[in-house]
């Protein structure tokens, strides 16, 4: 499964895709299938849009308990918002689709950090 994200360019605030609008909860994103066309679309028209995202790209997105996840750990941290304190951010407002991010295991590491990882 796929995710598309961007960030908001007047205020850097995460932005998910759903149904051709951008918005802020990852529960209520868009999810596609790992080959549907669909994500390449939207992920395009999300590219066409540079006042009012940046830097659009598809994430991988896992089912977990209760809903679905990203698969990367730093895509979770984008998806809750800040993680200094539970109040604050996109977790504070609870919910079975944080609940799902939250008890999301593993994590992806990119492939640019292992080859990184490798030069050393």
């Amino acid at each position: 499964m796929k995710a598309l994200t961007a960030n908001r360019l007047i205020d850097g605030e995460v932005v998910f895709w759903r149904a051709g609008q951008w918005i802020e909860q990852f529960p209520q994103a868009q999810f596609f299938a790992d080959d549907d066309a669909a994500a390449e679309a939207a992920l395009e028209t999300g590219k066409a849009q540079p006042t009012i995202v940046v830097d659009a790209y598809l994430i991988d997105v896992v089912e977990a308990p209760g809903g679905y996840a990203p698969v990367s750990y730093r895509e979770r941290l984008r998806a809750l918002g800040p993680t200094n304190e539970p109040t604050h951010g996109k977790q504070a407002a609870g919910g079975a689709g944080v609940e799902a991010i939250l008890a999301a295991t593993g994590a992806a590491r990119s492939t640019g950090r292992v080859d990184l990882i490798r030069r050393k």
